[in-house]
């Protein structure tokens, strides 16, 4: 996160705000103050004046009013005389108005004596001496302010004379002027210890938030183990008390869900089934390894990536389709040479409020349930198939003999024998079926026994060559040392006669079956080889499946099930070996299994 700059910081937004808090307070007090204080020192002033020329105007009316001589001075001397005795230094000029002809009777200005006799200009002095009433009024007359004043001079209810004033009152204002820097040096003075002591104040009150501050971008890295200092215990303290247990609450819950977020995780890695997760805009966001082994991707490249394209469904399916899609989507992955196909089941991530947040698909290899179901489906059409044929052909010979073919004595011998013969395919074929169930069966158990395989071995061979009636040769490379092998001497036994029987049927007229057993460190190898038309390479995985044959018409005239080499498949699993096949097109087939060998018996037995 940014840091905050100082200029942007509550620190001095706090003291600021204080400083123009007590700014505001201190120009209020003093605005209201010096006006207070002007008033009543120009009021004091102007009431000490008008005391003053009370006496003046009593002084001036006895002149005015008094009856002269001859030896008397005459009334403007007299007036003269009166205001160069009464001239203080705060009033600059007196002048004595007559009442009746608005004329100058004296002044005390003697720079302004040649006005006496003059009328005066005055409206003031006009209007007191008419309204009989003082008039007053401030004015600035070369840069000073002045106080001019108008006093009618009373005589039986009449104004006689009016005395004129104008008082300097400078000094009242240079004294406001003092007062004024007085109070502004002390509001300098209160702003400058008010912003220190705001300074201080703030630090109580931010110091707290920014430790908070601090704790809180920790908290968005994972760390949890700061903790908030206390200060005090008002409503800050109570904020970082409450701040420590929140961060303890938010540990205590980090903790839970990151051990559900690893179980989740470990579930979700170790599920054998592939799961998807998207945002809600269908970009997927998670994918376990199991799925992207399914699709064949890798992670790094399907991440933020549109779900319907990784798993090719962007040609038939949107993603708002799958989000409504209730059922299951079966994807086919299968190639010519390998079968793959997925069941893909979706389910919707929303919010109690039904806002989607994302989709979850869980991917299922359906391959091998697919391919049990289609061998399911051919096993029962091939049985189906295998008992119709023979079935068929009986309840046709036997039709014919109940219409009276039995009486042919050349024809019926035949139709039995051909019934017979099928009769007895089908039994094979039953008890075929019944050893196939057997071996699938959970509880199936083997008797083995040890058994000398290369003398085991031999015998079955001498049965089959004392019972041939095809030109055949075989040849045999088994070794004369002894070999001990633990096995279930019949099941055994069936495998070879199905492997001899399948090599006999194959072979040519003179040709060579050539049996061989090669000895291994823990396993040994038989193998039988014959000379016919061999299988082609495409079939050659298949013919140890049921009811599989490469040439079906000349198998099913040899009178083969088609489920010999399915049967010794699971004889030669049940004993823990394997079993497999390889042929040249043309040049013959070979069948080889293993049986598992242990030295370490053998040398008990020698």
């Amino acid at each position: 996160m940014k840091k905050v700059g100082f200029f942007r910081s509550i620190h001095l937004k706090f003291v600021i705000i204080y400083v123009l808090l007590i700014l505001v307070a201190m120009q209020i007090i003093g605005v209201y103050f010096v006006r207070k204080l002007e008033t009543t020192l120009m009021t004091n002033y102007q009431e000490s004046v008008k005391s003053r020329v009370d006496l003046l105007v009593y002084d001036i009316q006895e002149e005015l009013v008094k009856e002269r001589g001859k030896e008397d001075p005459t009334k403007e001397e007299a007036i003269r005389q009166i205001l160069m005795d009464y001239k203080p230094n705060d009033i600059s000029e007196i002048r004595v108005v007559d009442g009746s002809s608005f004329k100058i009777l004296g002044t005390s200005s003697l720079s302004n004596q040649g006005m006496v006799g003059q009328r005066t200009p005055d409206v003031k002095i006009k209007r007191s001496i008419i309204t009989g009433e003082d008039e007053d009024v401030i004015q600035l007359k070369a840069n000073e302010r002045v106080w001019v004043l108008s006093t009618p001079i009373m005589h039986n209810g009449e104004a006689i004379a009016a005395v004129y004033l104008v008082a300097n009152i400078n000094d009242i204002f240079d004294q406001m002027n003092d007062i004024n820097t007085i109070l502004a040096t002390g509001t300098a003075i209160a702003l400058i210890f008010t912003a220190i002591l705001g300074v201080l104040l703030a630090q109580t009150i931010t110091r707290p938030i920014s430790d908070m501050r601090k704790q809180a971008l920790a908290m968005t890295r994972g760390n949890f183990s700061r903790k908030v200092k206390v200060y005090g215990y008002d409503e800050i303290g109570q904020l970082a008390i409450t701040f420590n247990n929140l961060t303890k609450k938010l540990q205590e819950a980090q903790a839970t869900t990151e051990g559900e977020k690893r179980k989740l995780s470990s579930v979700i890695s170790y599920m054998t089934d592939g799961v998807i997760s998207t945002d809600r805009k269908g970009r997927i966001i998670l994918i376990n390894d199991p799925a992207t082994q399914m699709l064949g991707v890798p992670r790094e490249t399907v991440l933020s990536q549109p779900l319907v394209s990784v798993l090719g469904l962007d040609e038939n399916y949107t993603f708002d389709d799958l989000l409504q899609e209730k059922d299951s989507i079966v994807l086919d992955y299968s190639t010519k040479s390998k079968p793959f196909i997925l069941r893909a089941n979706f389910s919707v991530i929303q919010k109690e409020s039904g806002f989607v947040n994302g989709l979850i698909a869980v991917l299922y290899d359906i391959t091998e349930q697919e391919k049990i179901d289609m061998e399911r489906r051919e096993f029962v059409a091939n049985v189906s198939h295998e008992l119709r044929t023979p079935l068929t052909t009986m309840r046709s010979y036997l039709e014919a003999l109940a219409e009276g073919a039995w009486r042919d004595e050349e024809i019926a011998p035949n139709f039995l024998e051909t019934t017979r013969g099928e009769t007895e395919r089908m039994i094979r074929l039953v008890n075929d079926l019944l050893q196939l169930s057997k071996l699938d069966s959970v509880d199936y158990r083997l008797s083995k026994e040890w058994v000398n395989f290369p003398v085991f071995f031999n015998r079955i061979i001498d049965r089959f060559e004392m019972t041939k009636e095809q030109n055949v040769s075989f040849k045999r490379e088994i070794t004369e040392n002894a070999i001990f092998v633990e096995i279930d001497e019949d099941k055994i036994t069936q495998v070879l006669d199905n492997i001899i029987s399948n090599a006999m049927k194959y072979s040519p007229e003179g040709g060579t079956i050539t049996f061989k057993v090669k000895e291994l460190d823990d396993q040994i190898v038989a193998s039988i080889s014959d000379e016919g038309v061999g299988i082609p390479k495409d079939n050659l995985d298949k013919i140890f499946d049921r009811f599989y044959r490469v040439d079906k018409a000349r198998t099913r005239k040899l009178g083969g099930t088609g489920l010999g080499l399915a049967i010794a498949r699971e004889m030669v699993n049940a004993h823990g070996g394997k079993i497999w096949a390889e042929s040249v097109e043309g040049k013959g087939t070979t069948v080889q299994f293993t049986l598992p060998y242990d030295r370490s018996a053998e040398d008990d037995w020698s």
